[in-house]
């Protein structure tokens, strides 16, 4: 029996069909066309991340077409988009494309596996050695000749390469900037050897039982254990082992650091993101306790500009004296305050002994 005739306001039996599929023309040159509709119609899109074989393939199918009917433009339009309607998920692609997404939440040492197991991190090195941390890389920089360190400075992202040269001694971050200028007549293959062997020294770092290095760990001990007990350990350690000593005070950030460690036009940044009683309190119990503190205190306030820096020194003579653990407390949010900052990137503290380095 045949379907009734649908009349006016009769409700439709089924979707409309998909147009036809476009015959005879490859998928390279139907990809093509796509690209050409794309860029027709002003969408910015990039093809870096296809395998380079098949951007020069597109360039050279795209290169290739002239001149194409509006019925096949229209139903190779018509066929990607219904590819595209079909597709229920995407997945990163390949090993490398995993990787890169899973890399933040999977282990040192099992990215650093996976890595090794991918097409780039097989052949090329540099790759590893451009994923270690910064204090990984400062071995290198120093237990390395300068020739070789200049190669891998030259070879790392400049915002790392900056960041690296910045934790050298100034004579050793000298030496080393100068050489990359006599890094120019390097054969590729002595770079590629330098890189395995680098890779093969360094990237190769058994797994540990802390994140941090142990200069961190103990600094962040330090900045909450009493003053009289942090002078003690950090005494004994200039004694006993000062390179160690000078890696923990760098490590170490109290509210007695401020006027040493932060730059006076950084500390209206700060002080935006701490309540004004909170500032007050810290500013009184500074002002009471003395000594480092005193002095952070009125560093502090002499960085303000002048009527902020007024209104709060009224704060604190109205504020009367303050109970030592309050005035801890509070110091101790000015303190984070000030790291937050610095992990945000909106200040940077002073490393401790900058200025002897560099004499």
């Amino acid at each position: 029996m045949g379907l009734p005739n649908a009349g006016a306001g009769a409700p439709a039996l089924s979707a409309a069909p998909r147009a036809p599929r476009p015959e005879g023309l490859s998928r390279r040159r139907k990809a093509a066309m796509v690209v050409q509709m794309l860029l027709r119609d002003g969408t910015d899109i990039s093809l870096s991340k296809l395998p380079e074989e098949v951007q020069l393939d597109l360039t050279r199918e795209l290169g290739q077409l002239k001149v194409i009917d509006r019925a096949t433009v229209e139903a190779v339009a018509n066929e990607f988009l219904n590819d595209l309607e079909s597709v229920g998920l995407t997945a990163p692609g390949g090993l490398e494309g995993a990787l890169a997404t899973l890399r933040d939440r999977l282990s040192p040492a099992a990215a650093a596996r996976l890595h090794r197991e991918t097409p780039s991190g097989a052949t090329d090195p540099w790759s590893l050695v451009a994923a270690l941390k910064v204090e990984h890389l400062v071995p290198i920089m120093e237990n390395e000749c300068t020739e070789v360190a200049a190669v891998t400075l030259s070879k790392l992202p400049a915002g790392k390469a900056a960041e690296l040269l910045g934790k050298l001694p100034g004579e050793r971050a000298r030496r080393v900037a100068f050489a990359v200028n006599q890094t120019s007549g390097i054969s590729p293959a002595a770079v590629a050897r330098i890189g395995r062997a680098l890779a093969a020294e360094y990237g190769e770092r058994p797994p540990t039982a802390f994140a941090d290095m142990p200069e961190a760990r103990l600094g962040t001990i330090l900045n909450s254990s009493q003053p009289k007990t942090r002078d003690e350990v950090l005494e004994a350690l200039d004694a006993e082992a000062p390179d160690f000593a000078k890696g923990v005070r760098k490590a170490i950030f109290t509210f007695a650091n401020i006027s040493d460690r932060v730059q006076p036009l950084d500390l209206p940044k700060v002080t935006r993101n701490v309540e004004n009683d909170t500032l007050v309190t810290a500013l009184a119990g500074a002002a009471q306790t003395g000594g480092d503190e005193g002095a952070a205190a009125e560093f502090i306030l002499s960085s303000l500009p002048g009527r902020m820096a007024e209104a709060l020194r009224e704060g604190v003579a109205e504020r009367g004296r303050v109970k030592k653990a309050e005035g801890e407390a509070a110091m101790a949010d000015v303190v984070t305050a000030i790291r937050a900052a610095v992990e945000a990137g909106e200040i940077s503290l002073i490393d401790v002994g900058d200025d002897e380095e560099d004499e």
